[in-house]
């Protein structure tokens, strides 16, 4: 019979944590221990000596940020740290309506009109050259700091400073943006008076809200920023987001990662996919109680909006889905699909028909913007390269990207990135969509409060480091019955061969009622149930089998 601390240790080895001084390091990060050299990214010393002579000078600092969290924490971080430092700094949050994505030219014209000097982006810039020109030739220099994917020859700015460039040492690449601008603040404290040292682990707030929220893997340098983040999130001293938390119904002495993900991410994205995310970066710079409820009440009724458009646009995308069935990556289109909200149904549909997904808002102007979501080996920035002849502009990542192109070529783009989907040859794409189990079982000894206590030693959890997933067989469902709004859930009960019983649900697996009686596999993450003050331990349901 397995015991609680068999399974936690078995479960670690699986993650490759068998080595006691690597396992330490995970399961207690310490910051000083985790942080890695600022200098080796690649440009910092050039960034770091041109943000020395704005702050003698006294020139016009602008951060030109990005509409998402990560964009919006990373700004804050450096308009706060700036400060600090002693930098006429400002702020430029660009409208994903009319300047769309990244530096744009109108934007940066009004820069240059507005007299500032120098422009410091996060989490955009590594492909913008000719913007980049342009604000040059407008009397103003750049330096970029960004986390996606760069070009062969970097951008005519004083210091691109980013993870993903190739000729650099700095041994973690997967920063998120509010990640690459705290490097830069790190190493502005080795040369700047005003923030000492230790005074910047009051911004880990921030880094844990763009790091979870930006989904990148929270391993390394990202984990120990996250799990420190959550401490200093926990007793932060900024008044707008603990206006958002109360508003939300989060306890912010007990916050995790998916409370940031899941919760306040969600309303803070919902001002730059409904209006401007101005709004969410009002919350975060709040200097009073009363304005950051205002501004808490405004996000609040935002997301529900966001909410109801986002069901509208994901049942209007499922029905056109189907007449492109035979197609393995779907490119979906129309008129009144809001750009700001079809990053969201794209994951939806892709979770649904378990395809590489595009989908694009069709604009008066006769272009069509879009925003895909990818999973496995298919890298959906790399589809959009290879659609280059048909496209104004696009990049990302590979599992996340966007574009933008004449409405007349959707049809062209689809056949681009189908065909570039086939000429890779893909084997056993859907298996990356299969949930993976840390634990194999027979049984479901173990997993108790005891094993519920060990988990905890893993958050926070997310992209990189999951929740564990348990897998256990066989079991007989005693019970299964669709629960909820149209039955779309399923509660279960399951008997283990010693005649244990686990309860559980599985959302969205109504249609799979009829499984009552049968002998199956459950794959499942092992949560704590609360109801009627009375716990119990249950399992949240991945897959019947």
């Amino acid at each position: 019979m397995a015991t609680a601390a068999e399974l936690f240790e078995k479960l670690l080895e699986r993650r490759g944590y068998a080595n006691p001084d690597d396992r330490e390091l995970f399961l207690r990060p310490e910051y000083e221990k985790s942080k890695h050299d600022p200098w080796l990214l690649p440009d910092m010393a050039p960034a770091v000596a041109r943000l020395q002579q704005a702050q003698q000078k006294g020139e016009r600092v602008v951060i030109y940020g990005d509409y998402d969290i990560d964009g919006l924490t990373a700004t804050t971080l450096l308009r706060d740290a700036f400060t600090s430092f002693g930098i006429n700094v400002e702020t430029f949050i660009p409208n994903r309506f009319i300047e769309g994505y990244g530096l744009s030219s109108e934007a940066i014209k009004t820069l240059a009109q507005k007299g500032y000097q120098l422009v410091v982006t996060v989490d955009c810039g590594s492909l913008s050259h000719k913007e980049i020109e342009l604000a040059n030739e407008l009397g103003m220099e750049v330096i970029v700091t960004d986390h996606h994917n760069v070009a062969p020859e970097m951008p005519a700015a004083v210091a691109t400073i980013n993870p993903k460039r190739p000729d650099h040492d700095y041994p973690f690449i997967d920063l998120a943006g509010v990640g690459v601008a705290f490097k830069l603040v790190q190493a502005m404290q080795q040369k700047m008076d005003g923030l000492p040292l230790g005074h910047e682990k009051w911004l880990l707030d921030l880094v844990a809200m763009g790091t979870v929220c930006d989904v990148v893997t929270l391993v390394d340098e990202n984990r120990t920023n996250v799990l420190w983040g959550l401490k200093v999130l926990s007793k932060t001293r900024r008044v707008g987001l603990r206006a958002l938390a109360e508003a939300a119904g989060v306890e912010m002495d007990s916050v995790n990662a998916r409370h940031l993900g899941y919760v306040l991410g969600p309303h803070l994205n919902a001002s730059g996919r409904m209006e401007t995310a101005q709004i969410s970066l009002d919350l975060f710079t709040a200097l009073d109680r009363q304005k950051g409820d205002e501004v808490a009440a405004v996000l609040r009724q935002m997301n529900i909006d966001r909410r109801a458009e986002q069901d509208r646009i994901f049942a209007a995308a499922l029905e056109q889905a189907t007449q492109f069935e035979d197609d393995p990556v779907l490119v979906l289109s129309a008129p009144d699909w809001s750009h700001g909200i079809i990053g969201i149904v794209a994951a939806k549909i892709l979770e649904a028909h378990k395809k590489p997904t595009y989908v694009l808002q069709e604009m008066e102007d006769g272009t069509s913007k879009g925003s895909a979501r990818s999973y496995g080996d298919f890298s959906a920035a790399d589809a959009i390269r290879a659609a280059e002849s048909v496209i104004e502009k696009g990049g990302g990542h590979k599992l996340a990207a966007g574009v933008t192109l004449k409405t007349e070529n959707i049809a062209a783009f689809r056949k681009a990135v189908n065909d570039f989907y086939r000429s890779q040859n893909f084997t056993d794409q859907h298996e990356h969509l299969k949930p993976v189990p840390d634990l194999e079982l027979d049984s479901f000894d173990g997993l108790d409060f005891e094993f519920l206590d060990y988990l905890t030693q893993l958050e926070p959890c997310g992209n990189g480091n999951p929740e564990p997933i348990v897998r256990v067989s066989p079991v007989t469902l005693t019970e299964a019955r669709p629960v909820g709004t149209d039955g779309r859930h399923l509660k279960i009960a399951a008997k283990d061969k010693n005649g244990r019983v686990m309860k559980g649900i599985g959302f969205g697996m109504g249609s799979q009622a009829d499984k009552a009686g049968q002998t199956v596999t459950l794959t499942f993450k092992v949560n704590c149930n609360e109801w009627m003050g009375r716990k119990s331990v249950e399992g949240m349901v991945v897959a019947i089998d």
